[in-house]
């Protein structure tokens, strides 16, 4: 099983390519940088959209650019492969975009795991001129349209959200076709279609949900769309980061585990990361 590390990377914390060297160190296989452009103070939307959640951390308003920060990961380190988890599709130009995940690409040599989500804030949403009950169809066009700007020579598009004339677009990734896309998230059955048709995994967090059993929906429904399960890799973002719960993550079998750490200064952030080695040690592998 491989192991990652996931922070909110802020003004605050320890910066981005010291933290990297520090994962990569310890024998992580990659490290995940969230994103949110802005955080209304309206806060009309519940933390994570749910109800009973407590008030947003000030993190989350102070959070650096994602690509900028995974950037400066990349020239820091040589073999960690560096996460968005998740950028939030919807809310992002996609010409823009395709060309950020390709050149971040080129730049670490092929090492982006491109993750995605649909967003759950609806006044930064709505900032951005994104309708919240329309997000999973502007990202599923979205992605689409990114795929032909990767993947063609001359690219075009034109779909209800996303339209461009013939055009170039390089740099093209360094993996081929395109980083591996990875969805992250529940999993209901719009959910499943998305991944299904234009992913290569799926990392909801632990402990939200059935998970095992959605796995094996997740592979039923690959199955019925004429798709191999085993391409689909499952991650998991947020458990316990203990022995108990991480090995019956991976007795599931799941592919990959990612561990947070708080957006905190080096003093604190360290001997967390030490601390999580030994589960590294006793379950992973690069």
């Amino acid at each position: 099983m491989k192991f990652g590390i996931v922070m909110f990377p802020t003004d605050r914390s320890i910066q981005p390519a010291e933290l990297a060297q520090e994962v990569e160190a310890r024998g992580f296989e990659s490290l995940w940088f969230p994103e949110h452009s802005h955080i209304p103070v309206s806060r009309r939307t519940p933390w994570g959209g749910r109800p009973d959640a407590p008030p947003l951390p000030e993190y989350y308003a102070r959070t650096h650019d994602q690509f900028v920060a995974l950037a400066a990961a990349a020239v820091a380190t040589t073999s960690l492969r560096l996460g968005t988890g998740i950028t939030l599709v919807a809310q992002r130009d996609p010409i823009w975009l395709a060309k950020q995940v390709a050149s971040l690409d080129v730049i670490s040599n092929g090492r982006l795991l491109f993750g995605i989500g649909y967003g759950w804030n609806k006044e930064e949403m709505a900032d951005h001129g994104v309708a919240y009950r329309e997000r999973r169809a502007i990202l599923r066009e979205k992605i689409l349209a990114m795929q032909e700007l990767w993947t063609k020579e001359v690219a075009s598009f034109d779909g209800d959200y996303v339209r461009f004339e013939p055009s170039w677009q390089w740099p093209k990734p360094v993996q081929r076709p395109h980083p591996p896309i990875i969805l992250g998230g529940a999993a209901g059955p719009r959910t499943m279609a998305d991944i299904v048709e234009f992913c290569d995994g799926w990392m909801p967090i632990w402990g939200r949900h059935d998970l095992l059993g959605r796995i094996d929906e997740l592979r039923a429904a690959a199955e019925r769309a004429g798709r191999d399960p085993d391409s689909i890799e499952i991650s998991v973002t947020g458990p316990k980061p203990d022995s108990a719960v991480i090995g019956e993550i991976a007795a599931a079998g799941i592919d990959r585990v990612v561990l947070s750490v708080p957006p905190r200064d080096a003093d604190d952030v360290l001997p967390r990361l030490d601390a999580y080695h030994r589960l590294v040690e006793e379950f992973g592998s690069r």
